[in-house]
């Protein structure tokens, strides 16, 4: 024997794209919060108070989230165009196979 015990795996939360609606670890996310005085922001910790919402890194997720009503649902408020237009700094870059 090894002499070391054999632990059940470690877990890893699993979250869901608001857009493609597919399931990934949850660091694998980014994370759009509605906070009280701040309005929408990106949480990079993931641990910010407020609801939240999480966006997979394919540019056409983040597009289809900012220019339709999938936050606003997700979020449960209308989210302004002005707060929304702050999150396009946050899109993921087009790779260059999906440009071709």
């Amino acid at each position: 024997m090894s002499g070391k015990k054999q632990g059940r795996p470690r877990h890893v939360p699993q979250r869901t794209c608001v857009a493609c609606r597919q399931k990934m670890d949850k660091r694998q996310l980014t994370r759009v919060v509605r906070t009280e005085d701040e309005g929408l922001v990106v949480d990079f910790s993931g641990k910010r108070a407020g609801r939240g919402a999480y966006l997979c890194s394919r540019p056409d997720c983040w597009d289809r989230a900012l220019h339709t009503t999938l936050l606003d649902k997700a979020l449960k408020g209308t989210i302004p165009a002005e707060e929304k237009a702050v999150l396009t700094t946050h899109r993921p870059p087009a790779t260059k196979s999906a440009m071709a």
